[in-house]
């Protein structure tokens, strides 16, 4: 065994001082490292300074991320706590840290982004970013029941399920019923492991791997179980159960001649399978058809197509029903819907496989844009809301300009927007005999989309001037509400 250990998350206290100090300390551990992600959060603990100095009595200047330990710690002492607690940049600086530290993924991490989190909530307690960021701490730290708790709280405070929360709770509870299931299953077929249940796991699961390894597995396999249903019933951290069980059945199927394995080891894949896709199944199920690249042309052929921009200059247009009579409404990602501005009829939904804004909303196709097959196919199967599309785009429309119209990135160096993709696809068909786009500033006026997406940054990966060069040559006419490309 590597590791038993009841390990609970560590007790936190929300201090604004002291949740600053920990990210003091814990820059010199990171500054200069080698690892990537270490490196990326010494830089967002390096902006993380700058706030915190500007905020304080004294404001010392920017320094390189060499110089980030010394001149934060000097910071955190020299500064008072701003006024009133956390301020949005402050707020934003330590969100930004959390997240980082939470990508490395090492448990020294982990527990910073927990000090942090807890702090972010004792300063907001209705904080939908902090509650979220709470909930994957404490998954990754294998506290489920808790991260349960934290994400149900996240969406008590948000009407807009972007982040696929939902989804993620549901596969989180079905992964321990499977779990139970598992447990429930060995406590049958070894009915002597009851017997150790009451032991110290630890020495229990010793004992067992010691009468394994002399041949002893009668007497090994009743301890080995114990231990595990011991753990289940002290609520040890999932991560530890998950090795444990993994260790177990290995060993069990090293022994051989064993015809209820089988069962066990099929219920042991299922809720890791639930754990790391989500529960939600094949997504052509509940109605749902795939349709190729020649079907969706055979759906908008002869149709009148308007593409909606998600900018302010639409949030105050005053077109909702001019919107709504073309015959076919696009709409993109993080969408608002506002009658009277934007109109009420979606018919078509692209969206980034990164996010999942409005997934849940029901439209009769939707088209899931992204660059990687892999992680596209692992986007569907995690959120994709099944009963809220009739149609899904499959493989051939997954990435349109790159793989359909083969524009590589040594013809178009910035990576495509979802609006610019269906732009792109729409005009390649060329089956439409409109074709308007409406309210497409490229973020001139502002972005017009869902509370949740309204902090998301508009990336400066996407050439915005080369999209709107590319739309002004095919422009047959413009007016300051509308592009027609027909």
């Amino acid at each position: 065994m590597t590791r038993v250990q009841n390990r609970r998350a560590p007790a936190r206290g929300g201090e604004l001082d002291d949740c600053l100090h920990a990210c003091a300390v814990h820059s010199g551990k990171v500054v200069g490292s080698l690892d990537r992600r270490r490196a990326e959060l010494a830089e967002q603990l390096r902006k993380l300074l700058v706030v915190v100095a500007t905020e304080g009595t004294t404001t010392p200047a920017p320094a390189p991320a060499g110089g980030a330990t010394a001149l934060l710690k000097r910071a955190v002492k020299g500064a008072a706590s701003p006024s009133g607690g956390i301020n949005n940049d402050l707020l934003d600086a330590l969100l930004a840290v959390a997240n980082k530290a939470l990508e490395c993924g090492y448990n020294d991490e982990l527990n910073l982004a927990l000090v942090i989190s807890d702090t972010v909530l004792a300063q907001r307690k209705n904080s939908r970013a902090g509650w979220r960021l709470r909930a994957r701490i404490l998954e990754g730290l294998g506290e489920e029941r808790e991260a349960i708790e934290a994400y149900e709280r996240y969406l008590e405070l948000t009407k807009d399920d972007g982040f696929g929360v939902a989804n993620r709770i549901s596969g989180l509870r079905r992964a321990g019923e499977r779990e139970s299931e598992l447990l429930d299953l060995l406590k049958r077929q070894v009915p002597a492991a009851v017997d150790h249940v009451r032991a110290p796991s630890t020495a229990t699961w010793a004992e067992g791997l010691a009468l394994q390894a002399v041949g002893d597995w009668q007497a090994a396999e009743p301890r080995l179980v114990g231990a595990l249903l011991s753990l289940a019933e002290d609520e040890a951290p999932v991560n530890d159960r998950q090795e444990l069980l993994s260790q177990y059945l290995d060993l069990r199927l090293a022994e051989g001649n064993d015809a209820g394995v089988t069962e066990a080891v099929a219920l042991y894949a299922e809720q890791r399978r639930i754990r790391m896709r989500g529960p939600v199944g094949n997504p052509t199920v509940d109605g749902v058809q795939w349709i190729s690249l020649g079907e969706f042309r055979n759906q908008i052929a002869g149709k009148s197509v308007c593409l909606i921009a998600n900018s302010g200059r639409v949030g105050a247009s005053g077109m909702g029903k001019e919107i709504d009579n073309y015959d076919l409404v696009v709409r993109f990602n993080s969408y608002k819907i506002d009658p009277k501005n934007t109109g009420e009829r979606t018919d078509i939904h692209v969206s980034i496989h990164k996010h999942a804004f409005n997934w849940e909303k029901p439209v009769t196709t939707r088209l899931i844009f992204g660059g990687v097959s892999g992680d596209w196919k692992h986007s569907l199967r995690n959120k994709l809301v099944p009963g809220a599309q009739k149609y899904l785009g499959d493989e051939s429309l997954r990435w349109p300009m790159r793989n359909i119209g083969q524009i590589g990135a040594d013809a178009w160096s910035g990576i495509p927007t979802s609006g610019f993709n269906m732009l792109w696809l729409l005009d390649f068909l060329d089956v439409s005999p409109t074709l308007d786009l409406i309210g497409f500033d490229f973020y001139e006026s502002g972005a017009y989309r869902v509370q949740e997406a309204m902090k998301l940054a508009i990336t400066s990966v996407h050439e915005y001037t080369s999209e709107k060069d590319w739309v002004m040559q095919r422009a047959q006419s413009v007016t300051d509400m509308r592009i027609s490309l027909r």
